[in-house]
């Protein structure tokens, strides 16, 4: 049987926990010949300005196993990236996965690609979206083919203004008519936790606890 998992809007309190699996991922990403995320862009402050923003907009999600030990995160928008996807594109409905972390503890388990298909299913449901879409990093080959092989097809790499750089720019997308619903299933939705941060403020450190040491893998880049 196919373990399923809990899945819940993160708050503002969560920020240090997705900043801690995005910082988990840095260390482990390059023992796999990339430089994806080598350092926050284009800065550490600016990175964390845009995942507090995602927090305070409810686009980002949390996945905890049985235990409360967070499996993954994934923000996901009805909205992409103003830089990469024209205002043209962004008229067909769409939801725009980003920051997808899937912690080393639970590797094996195909969560990843499952919350991909949960993010479809769970957009057509909200606003009947025909495309889920992604910006990978521009350099990482090896996950350009992960998605290629889950259905995905390279849409292009966007092309910047002179002078300009964003090191997530291959585009790709898949109908969401190609969901696998089982896939999806696997996560039941549970309801946000109460925060006990102000909105728009940085939660405080939590206090150390013990927990597992985990490598997490990241198959997702930022969103802007």
């Amino acid at each position: 049987m196919t373990e399923t998992f809990q899945i819940r809007p993160a708050v503002a309190d969560d920020m240090r926990t997705i900043i801690g699996l995005i910082d988990e991922a840095r260390a482990w990403l390059p023992t796999k010949g990339t430089d994806q995320w080598a350092r926050p862009w284009p800065t550490p402050a600016a990175r964390d300005a845009r995942v507090l923003r995602d927090l305070n907009a409810a686009r980002t999600w949390l996945v905890e196993d049985d235990d409360h030990i967070p499996a993954a995160t994934v923000t996901c928008s009805p909205e992409g990236n103003r830089r990469l996807w024209t205002p043209a594109e962004q008229v067909e409905r769409a939801v725009y996965v980003a920051r997808l972390v899937v912690s080393r503890s639970h590797a094996g388990q195909r969560i990843g690609e499952a919350l991909v298909d949960w993010a479809g299913a769970r957009a057509v449901r909200d606003w009947r979206a025909k495309w889920i879409r992604i910006d990978v990093w521009t350099t990482n080959e090896a996950l350009h083919n992960y998605y290629e092989k889950r259905g995905f097809q390279r849409y292009g790499t966007c092309q910047l203004n002179e002078g300009e750089y964003y090191p997530s720019a291959a585009l790709f997308q898949k109908p969401t008519a190609e969901i696998d619903q089982e896939s999806a299933s696997r996560f039941v939705e549970a309801p946000a936790r109460l925060p006990v941060t102000a909105p728009g403020q940085v939660p405080p450190a939590p206090a150390s606890r013990e927990r597992p040491e985990k490598n997490v893998i990241a198959i997702s880049w930022d969103t802007w």
